[in-house]
């Protein structure tokens, strides 16, 4: 089924738990040393929504989302209420010829700078500017993929930047939703875990 537009409910998604997370191999030797292997150079985000479940009809709304999603098979659109913007990022320098540019949101630390591929804008919040200066014409932006394009290329050392909200393209990590009816009208939920997908 692949990928479809839709958003999980963002009232259930607000009471949610999760983070970015990477996968490391770490060999310790009978000295105590370690040699530590990084397999992903992204992050990849996973969470829980079951703590988001508050009342009946969110409880309705999520059994429809996960039938209609058929469990792991369909990505979906997913609110990270932890880290859902960005304002100014740096997206590429103007050459004279390039025309597209694909939104990202650097995180900076130490030094060091991850810049994570935004595939998944929300629609009407992208902001475009050019040496600082809004854009109000002559470029558009895809929802679907991230991607701006100008209908002229930005001239050579034009700094390109965007303010923008977010989605996390994810996808049920389960096939089954378990829940506990824990007295008449109560249900509780142990585990309904999300995991980011690439896109």
């Amino acid at each position: 089924m692949g990928f479809v537009e839709d958003r999980f409910p963002t009232d259930i998604s607000y009471g949610t738990s999760g983070g970015p997370e990477y996968a490391t191999d770490v060999v310790i030797s009978g000295s105590g040393y370690e040699q530590r292997n990084l397999h992903w150079s992204q992050a990849r985000t996973r969470y829980n929504v079951a703590h988001g479940v508050k009342t009946k009809t969110q409880l309705d709304a999520l059994i429809a989302f996960f039938r209609a999603r058929k469990g792991r098979a369909c990505g979906f659109r997913f609110k990270d209420w932890t880290d859902y913007t960005a304002n100014s990022q740096h997206i590429g320098t103007g050459d004279g010829t390039t025309t597209q540019f694909q939104l990202v949101k650097h995180y900076i630390s130490g030094g060091v700078d991850e810049s994570r591929t935004i595939a998944k804008p929300v629609s009407g919040t992208v902001k475009i500017y050019k040496n600082a200066v809004l854009q109000t014409g002559g470029v558009s932006i895809s929802s679907t993929t991230g991607i701006v394009t100008f209908t002229s290329a930005p001239a050579n050392g034009i700094a390109i930047t965007a303010d923008f909200d977010f989605d996390v393209p994810v996808r049920f990590d389960t096939d089954r939703l378990s829940a506990t009816l824990d007295a008449y009208g109560v249900n509780s939920w142990l585990d309904i875990p999300l995991i980011e997908v690439r896109v």
